[in-house]
């Protein structure tokens, strides 16, 4: 079984296993994959991940305050049939700055933070909130 769009799939597993209340989650092992899990590690939206040696998954270990997930909620903004770039200028606030955007630059993976900081748009991969 192929997957046509694999962020999405690894953003459905997050988003359903927070909704289910699980501690962790299974994910496959990419390099896209990867770099977002620091992304969101740095952020505070999960607690830790791991590359399991058994298998090419990574262990992400979710974070919950007061017995609710830190991530309320995922949103997939880029698709495989619809690209969304962004200038620097017009990076979106996501819930006036109580979110962040993924965002793929030249200069790598990062943040709607760092892209404006550093003066680089770029696609917008998902929102986190």
């Amino acid at each position: 079984m192929s997957i046509t769009d694999p962020i999405a799939d690894f953003l459905t597993l997050i988003r359903n296993a927070t909704r289910a209340k699980k501690e962790t989650v299974d994910v496959v092992q990419s390099k896209m994959n990867k770099e977002i899990l620091e992304i969101i590690k740095r952020e505070g939206y999960i607690s830790d991940f791991k590359p399991l040696e058994a298998s090419r998954k990574i262990r992400v270990y979710l974070k919950y305050a007061s017995n609710r997930s830190v991530i309320k909620n995922v949103r997939k903004v880029s698709k495989p049939g619809l690209k969304v770039y962004t200038s620097y200028n017009k990076i979106p606030n996501v819930l006036r700055g109580l979110g962040i955007a993924v965002i793929s630059t030249s200069k790598g993976v990062m943040t709607n933070k760092e892209a404006r900081e550093l003066k680089v748009g770029g696609e917008i991969l998902c929102y986190f909130w």
